[in-house]
């Protein structure tokens, strides 16, 4: 079984060392003399066009785009207690923004949860929810619904879409439902180009009241190239994934959410330390790895084992390395 880390396309690749190459030929270390192409103006097209909203930007990481949402909004900063992204907190933190932490069902958000935090919290209006598309990568979460909820209580949405950008069913980045998407294209995410990061937007006024930190976190022509082409390879790598995670959940027993969309497969164990230990050992992936520890922030807060599918180029996603992968997992956890 060869398994393969996840990285650009070979076009992307091209793509990227082409610009380079015209930008080392003129001198320059920012841009290049093509002036009838701007490649952050193309990339950020391709962007808003597949989240619908009227505003977006490049930005240099996933966590400046956050940042820049965070900056926007006025009131608290709710995040999830789990199945998120531990870098909410820490923005919100050195921002000086009120953090309201709510519980979750395992990261997922339901309508009894979303209940509840409006009889805990007086006023939301103005105030901001991160949350990722996907609880802890492995479960897709209603966004028609929270998006509803959120709209009457005033509460506007953003939705971390690095792990969902390009859906091709549409749930999950678009901007139907969230006020705001934000995305890392670092490694290993969907539009994956080592670097980079993106926001979207309906609202200019958020992008506005966050000019200087849009001017800091300017990215270059060479990412917006890489993000310009990879993206046309997103929704293939996706759907892929879906399937391929899909595919390892119905042949394990003990799946955390077993039914849900996701792009990794979470396993309640007892003893995840010297299972994902020797799983590490087994499912090598170019000396990367595919396996989170957990209790984790970032997937559940709970003892259980992540199997990053999402971690794999889709070319190592083949029935047979399936197979094999399902094999080892069930191998190890008798």
């Amino acid at each position: 079984m060869n398994l393969l880390y996840k990285k650009p396309s070979p076009q992307t690749i091209e793509a990227m060392k082409k610009v380079i190459d015209n930008i080392n030929s003129n001198g320059d270390k920012n841009k290049s003399n093509n002036n009838d192409i701007n490649y952050i103006t193309e990339a950020e097209n391709k962007i808003k066009s597949e989240t619908g909203h009227a505003h977006s930007t490049i930005v240099n990481s996933g966590n400046s785009a956050i940042m820049i949402a965070m900056n926007g909004i006025e009131g608290p900063i709710l995040i999830p207690d789990q199945g998120a992204w531990h870098g909410f907190k820490q923005i919100a933190k050195f921002l000086n923004k009120e953090i309201i932490i709510f519980k979750t069902d395992k990261g997922l958000i339901n309508q009894e949860i979303l209940e509840e935090i409006a009889i805990k919290n007086n006023t939301l209006e103005n105030s901001g929810m991160f949350i990722t598309s996907f609880a802890g990568y492995t479960a897709e979460q209603p966004m028609n619904k929270i998006a509803k909820w959120c709209k009457n209580q005033g509460i506007i949405v953003v939705e971390d879409a690095s792990g969902s950008i390009t859906d091709s069913e549409k749930k999950l980045a678009n901007g139907k439902y969230s006020d705001i998407i934000v995305g890392s294209t670092g490694s290993p995410k969907i539009i994956n180009v080592g670097s980079g990061g993106f926001i979207t937007t309906n609202n200019e006024k958020i992008l506005e009241k966050s000019k200087i930190l849009l001017k800091i976190s300017k990215n270059s022509e060479i990412i917006a190239k890489g993000i310009s082409t990879e993206i046309d390879f997103g929704s293939n790598n996706l759907k892929k994934t879906i399937e391929s995670t899909k595919y390892i959940k119905d042949n394990l027993d003990n799946i955390i959410h077993p039914d849900k969309r996701g792009i990794n497969v979470t396993i309640a164990n007892s003893n995840p330390f010297k299972i994902s230990k020797n799983l590490k050992s087994q499912l090598n992936v170019n000396g990367k790895s595919m396996i989170t520890l957990c209790p984790n922030y970032n997937r559940i807060k709970e003892k259980a084992i992540a199997i990053e599918i999402k971690n794999l180029s889709i070319e190592s996603l083949t029935d047979n390395n399936l197979n094999q992968i399902i094999e080892i997992i069930k191998k190890e956890i008798q």
